[in-house]
């Protein structure tokens, strides 16, 4: 099954939401308070997502606020300089700050983010700087849900949403659910339902499903039930090393396994996979080769130190595949 979308438009896919820092640790196997040095990196869900959808030759870009200062520059020019469209980054004239991620790599299955998120500039993204004419020119809008957690960002990308529901423009959902953004779990799960309820695609892991429906234990074929009696038209559940699922609202049922690598760090696996999956539904490839591409791109990124500089290119995600389909047919 093929994924349709309007072909007459400008952009592949515009992303909103949060821009920030990241600055991950240089020297491996060790705790925060023993690191001394940092590699800084443009980090942050949807900027991480329209990055990796550049680098894959896909046409992108990008609603957000950053702030008027090195920081903010430096991921205009990042991001402008891998081929995002910018012209609608808002930069904050009220002097709120970048957000920060510094990450720990202990080990691959240890690694820690330190978020400095206290009034940052994304978040201060407002109603009135969300243009219409822009949106209407994409295939896609990817929201993510930290940008739902506070005012008046929420509002802007409720309103973004409508404008693109407006004018035929695909909603995807990445539910990035970042416990530190929100108040409460019950607030979580109000503003991230209100979206994935308008979305045309949501893409999450099956823990993120559950803060959303306020559940725990959470069972896919109800997670479908749900979202299927609203807008939804293709749902992907993600579970880690077990492999993701796509469910469409047609019935069918598509299991992509995940592929083993040497994993150098955790984070950043997201981001690459839903931009290597939107990827290949765009490009015209069906829903199980796009979760097959989804899951090369997240697997190559763990292997890496950034999340942003090592997104893949489509060369590098097809030959994984190969190489990988190989080691199949071989044992």
């Amino acid at each position: 099954m093929r994924y349709e979308f309007n072909e007459e438009r400008t952009y592949d896919i515009i992303a909103v939401g949060r821009a920030c820092i990241d600055l991950n640790a240089t020297e491996y196997n060790r705790p925060m308070e023993d690191t001394m040095t940092f590699t800084k990196y443009v980090g942050g869900s949807p900027a991480n997502i329209a990055i990796g959808s550049s680098k894959l030759g896909l046409k992108a870009g990008f609603i957000g606020k950053i702030s008027d200062d090195q920081h903010g520059r430096f991921i205009e020019q990042y991001m402008r300089g891998v081929g995002i469209d910018t012209s609608n980054m808002v930069v904050d004239q009220e002097g709120h700050k970048i957000g920060l991620a510094f990450t720990e790599i202990k080990s691959p299955e240890e690694c820690g983010i330190l978020m400095y998120r206290q009034d940052v500039a994304d978040l201060y993204l407002s109603p009135s700087e969300v243009d219409e004419e822009y949106i209407k020119q994409s295939k896609i809008l990817l929201v993510s849900g930290t940008a739902l957690s506070k005012s008046p960002s929420r509002e802007a990308v409720l309103k973004a949403v409508s404008l693109a529901k407006k004018h035929d423009v695909k909603v995807v959902f990445e539910l990035d659910y970042r416990p530190y953004s929100w108040n409460s779990l019950e607030e979580t799960a109000v503003y991230c339902s209100l979206v994935a309820e308008q979305a045309d695609v949501v893409i999450g892991t099956r823990d993120e499903y559950d803060v959303m429906e306020h559940k725990q234990g959470g069972k896919n074929e109800d997670t479908i039930r749900y979202l299927f009696s609203h807008s939804p038209e293709l749902i992907v559940i993600k579970h880690g090393v077990e492999g993701s699922y796509a469910y469409t609202k047609s019935g069918e049922t598509f299991k992509g396994q995940a592929y083993r690598t040497k994993v150098l760090k955790t984070f950043g696996a997201g981001d690459s996979y839903a931009s290597a999956f939107l990827y290949a539904l765009i490009s015209g490839k069906d829903i199980e080769a796009a979760l097959k591409y989804g899951s090369a791109s997240a697997s190559i990124v763990v292997s890496k130190h950034s999340s942003s500089e090592a997104m893949p290119t489509v060369e590098e995600i097809e030959q994984l595949i190969k190489e990988r389909s190989q080691v199949e047919v071989n044992s």
